[in-house]
């Protein structure tokens, strides 16, 4: 079982900045890809961004590409976002996602299905 915790969502200006935490628990982090969703009001889960095990490969949605980063800590079993550039329309609960090793690739790390393990969110609130 993976159970995980994000942390770091907050009220930001436009335009500024925020970095959310994701901490993991269980011993598999490292064999593990992460991905970040997020959810506004009304509106579906959608994908934000991926890393893969090896953390050699990350996939971002257009949306946030250039002002979205992610990355992985596997000594500290943390995934990390870092949002730079934000906008009103980046609003929304920020959800942390565990796939596991046995559904690996772009189709799976970009969509809903292909991860195991889900946190409780973080909302981000950027005011204009």
């Amino acid at each position: 079982q993976v159970h995980l915790v994000e942390s770091g969502g907050g009220l930001v200006q436009a335009g500024g900045s925020l970095r959310l935490s994701c901490t993991a628990s269980g011993r598999t982090f490292s064999r593990y890809a992460w991905g970040w969703f997020r959810q506004a009001p009304g509106k579906a889960r959608e994908f934000v961004a991926a890393i893969s095990g090896s953390g050699e490969i990350t996939y971002s949605a257009d949306s946030v590409k250039g002002r979205f980063t992610i990355s992985r800590d596997n000594a500290k079993n943390k995934v990390y976002l870092q949002m730079n550039s934000l906008k009103p329309e980046d609003a929304a609960v920020y959800y942390c996602a565990g796939n596991p090793p046995e559904y690996s690739g772009r189709v799976y790390y970009t969509r809903e299905y292909g991860y195991a393990y889900w946190g409780q969110g973080t909302q981000v609130t950027v005011s204009s």
